[in-house]
């Protein structure tokens, strides 16, 4: 698994989107660049579209999203929309498990800011749904709180 480096995270926030504003539908981008291992995040009301590169699509998006009176960081991961045979998309399915938990600390400490101002979301669920045609691999899995993800 990846460690997480601070260092290595640059955070763009996109208005009208602040550090500690919104709560409700606050949006997170997340790529990064192969050759570097640079992590770049973006927060806003929407999603940052394009930073997307859409021949590799091996981004994390999440959202603050209110359930039953409560927030949930609910974030998703495209697998497969058939676009590649179940073999490889067994291998992006494996890559996704093994580098979320780094994208889940880069989206945590990136947006420290936030939690400082509303500390009970750090005891938020997380949940993460892996998006792809074969239903094997497609799959809602719980990853803790943000809590768990701080460095």
């Amino acid at each position: 698994m990846s460690v997480f480096i601070p260092s290595k995270l640059s955070v763009t926030y996109l208005a009208p989107a602040t550090p500690f504003r919104p709560v409700e539908g606050r949006k997170y981008t997340l790529t990064h660049s192969d050759t570097t291992g640079q992590l770049f995040l973006s927060i806003g009301c929407n999603y940052n579209y394009s930073a997307i590169n859409y021949s590799m699509r091996d981004e994390v998006l999440a959202e603050w999203i209110p359930q039953l009176g409560e927030y949930s960081l609910c974030a998703r991961v495209y697998v497969s929309g058939g676009e590649y045979d179940e073999n490889y998309t067994k291998v992006r399915f494996m890559i996704f498990q093994k580098e979320l938990n780094l994208a889940l600390q880069a989206m945590v400490n990136g947006d420290q800011a936030l939690y400082s101002n509303f500390p009970w979301l750090l005891d938020a669920p997380i949940y993460v749904h892996f998006e792809s045609i074969y239903p094997q691999f497609n799959q809602v899995v719980f990853y803790g709180t943000p809590r768990n993800f701080l460095v």
